[in-house]
């Protein structure tokens, strides 16, 4: 067999959603190699209060100089491919990826991948604040065609204090969960007819059973989409009476 490509997770903001980025690897790889399979990762976790603080007073240029020179270390690490194990800080991705000469998976494009692959048009995204009301997520998805609608400012303030002060410290609530369905109630009222779970952390509150029209998990495909490159031209194992198949290829 092939060996598989090396992972690099530039990851820790926050940890909680890091960890669901390395099980999920390693759940997707055992579940497509069977056996004691695993996925080839090397990790780096950052401090989130840093990252936090820079967020915070718009310091996105001195945070786009830290996650680049981590990006660097991964890369000498060993890592074929860069993921950043966060949506809000895509907002310097393209600063990361331009410190490092592997090819860095951006997770806004494997979103809007699969929305259109789900043949829509209309999608709703929740995150952070500064995901849903910033220009560099919106208008990613709106390059791809896609018409983007944002909760009310009322909407967007709570679904952002639950991700800081709850899912990134590991508290999970009820009372928020209800709050995130009413949230995509008032979205698909808006007309939306997918939401993207634009934020890692909202995927440990909120699933398909929250919501009445379909949701994109950015965590799950962004790993997805990893795991894809990261196995493309090894050998998979042949299902029972097919001895041709071989691992998917990530599309663009």
């Amino acid at each position: 067999m092939s060996r598989t490509k090396v992972i690099g997770m530039l990851g820790g903001m926050s940890w909680e959603s890091s960890a669901e980025y390395y099980r999920l690897a390693n759940e997707i790889v055992r579940a497509r190699l069977g056996g004691l399979h695993s996925a080839r990762i090397v990790l780096a976790s950052v401090d989130f209060a840093e990252i936090e603080r820079l967020q915070a007073i718009s310091h996105w240029e001195e945070a786009a100089r830290l996650l680049a020179g981590i990006a660097k270390e991964l890369e000498v690490a060993g890592a074929d491919l860069l993921i950043l194990c966060t949506n809000t800080m895509h907002e310097v991705a393209d600063q990361v990826q331009a410190a490092v000469s592997i090819p860095l998976l951006h997770l806004v494009d494997v979103t809007a991948a699969a929305v259109i692959r789900a043949g829509m048009g209309t999608i709703g995204l929740l995150g952070t604040a500064f995901t849903m009301e910033q220009d560099f997520y919106r208008n990613r998805l709106a390059g791809h065609g896609l018409r983007v609608l944002v909760p009310e400012e009322d909407d967007r303030a709570e679904v952002h204090r639950v991700i800081y002060d709850e899912l990134c410290q590991g508290i999970v609530r009820e009372e928020s969960r209800a709050v995130y369905r009413a949230v995509i109630g008032r979205l698909v009222e808006s007309g939306a007819e997918g939401v993207v779970l634009g934020c890692t952390e909202i995927e440990l509150l909120i699933s398909d059973a929250d919501s009445p029209i379909p949701l994109f998990p950015t965590t799950r495909l962004h790993v997805e989409a990893a795991v894809d490159a990261a196995l493309e031209g090894v050998d998979m194992p042949a299902a029972k009476g097919d001895h041709t198949r071989q691992a998917p290829t990530l599309a663009g």
